[in-house]
């Protein structure tokens, strides 16, 4: 029974050794997205809480000292970001009518109310990734418009010749 007992005590112990390894081990954490639809909707829940956030940078990029604004469109809302300066460096194309902007995965803090930007909803982005690189979109010309136009101008040559005589 002894050598029963002792058997118990060595696996045992290794066995909760190995438990407690596999268990209590820092594994990276991969955080799933969430959307800005999520975010407004559950602003209180998620306030002060570590997100992941994806989007296409909109707009212009504003620096405020070592700091910079972007605002990220998820494809139904904007989320302001709150960002270091030398983040933005890699950021190329900014979405406008003349180009699709780059798509980012952001990591940060959600803010319901920030006390340091105003109370505004915004995100306090610690690390940011390139998931998509934006381009430039080419500005096609409507040929139905051209046509309405190339119209419109025969109508008021016709007038601008017609009116003086009409006058007499």
């Amino acid at each position: 029974m002894k050598v029963h007992g002792s058997w118990f005590m060595v696996h045992g112990s290794l066995f909760f050794l190995a438990l407690y390894a596999v268990l209590c081990t820092p594994y990276p954490a991969f955080a799933q997205t969430i959307s800005s639809t999520e975010l407004i909707n559950n602003a209180k829940q998620r306030d002060g809480k570590a997100v992941v956030y994806v989007g296409e940078v909109i707009g212009d990029i504003m620096v405020r000292g070592e700091y910079a604004w972007l605002n990220v469109h998820d494809g139904n809302n904007a989320i302001g970001i709150w960002i270091g300066k030398d983040l933005t460096k890699d950021i190329l194309y900014t979405g406008s009518y003349k180009s699709r902007g780059d798509w980012l995965e952001i990591s940060g803090t959600f803010q319901r109310i920030c006390p340091q930007h105003g109370g505004d909803l915004d995100i306090h982005a610690q690390s940011i990734k390139k998931i998509n690189p934006g381009r430039l979109t080419p500005e096609r010309l409507n040929l139905s418009k051209e046509k309405h136009a190339l119209v419109l101008l025969v109508i008021l040559c016709l007038l601008v010749i017609l009116m003086p005589l009409k006058r007499k």
